[in-house]
């Protein structure tokens, strides 16, 4: 592939899906900013592997699974525990969530269940943000998060079980 060509294939790709990775990031990230900077790095990978990649598999998995990885390996950093260790101790916490995170989880009109879904262990808001929010199925999410299907699908249950819990006891003592 030439590099006209593969300018012009980065350039297609970034205007589909170049939005969606910055929300997919922001999930992981929480810093619209950073979020950016993630899929600029994905990007930057994506055009550097665009020879490799085959296109016998989905190309938005693909993407998804190097955004993911990119974040990951972001929020394991040496800088980013820096800064969030700054932050945690530089800065009043002013409600559950920031207000940036509104338009990452849009689909869901309500507070309350952003703040369940937000409460629940990160394995467990991965694959329900993704399932849910980006309508990946099953296949997919163990694709993109380099799991096993069966994984998925246990961490699936039980995010959905601790859901209805947390749901119920809001219902209870709320």
């Amino acid at each position: 592939m030439g590099e006209n060509e593969k300018e012009y294939l980065l350039e297609e790709i970034m205007l589909e899906h170049g939005s969606e990775l910055v929300r997919l990031a922001f999930n992981y990230v929480k810093d619209k900013e950073t979020a950016k900077d993630m899929v600029q790095n994905t990007f930057i990978k994506c055009y550097e592997n665009l020879d490799d990649f085959h296109f016998d598999s989905s190309i938005k998995t693909w993407l998804y699974r190097i955004t993911i990885n990119q974040c990951k390996d972001y929020l394991r950093s040496w800088h980013y525990r820096k800064v969030h260790a700054k932050s945690l101790f530089g800065s009043s916490i002013t409600g559950l969530l920031p207000t940036t995170e509104d338009k990452v989880i849009r689909d869901s009109e309500h507070e309350e269940m952003k703040g369940f879904i937000f409460s629940l262990p990160k394995n467990y808001r991965e694959v329900i943000f993704l399932y849910y929010y980006k309508s990946l199925s099953i296949g997919e999410i163990a694709e993109v998060t380099d799991l096993n299907i069966n994984t998925v699908k246990t961490r699936l249950s039980r995010a959905k079980q601790r859901l209805k819990t947390l749901i119920e006891e809001a219902n209870i003592y709320g």
